[in-house]
């Protein structure tokens, strides 16, 4: 689930969806807005799995986790390095 098996494809891992959240987020953003363009660049792409809003919001609780991001004022931000 985290890490793409024989199960789970390498574009729908957790981490990979992730690395494609943070390329979104270039600037805080509302989660609403996050899904919205996320949805739009898978739409845009061919051959990738799609990702449905639990698996989005199980990627977000990872990136969280992991201290990636932060929620502040309503906004998700990409942590500081």
């Amino acid at each position: 689930m985290i890490l793409p098996t024989k199960h789970i494809r390498a574009d729908r891992a957790l981490l990979s969806v992730g690395a494609e959240l943070l390329g979104l987020l270039r600037h805080p953003m509302t989660v609403s807005r996050l899904w919205d363009r996320f949805r739009e660049r898978r739409g845009n792409l061919s051959g990738v799995a799609p990702v449905t809003y639990d698996w989005f919001v199980l990627t977000l609780d990872l990136l969280f986790i992991m201290g990636a991001v932060g929620l502040e004022d309503g906004l998700l931000r990409k942590a500081k390095p």
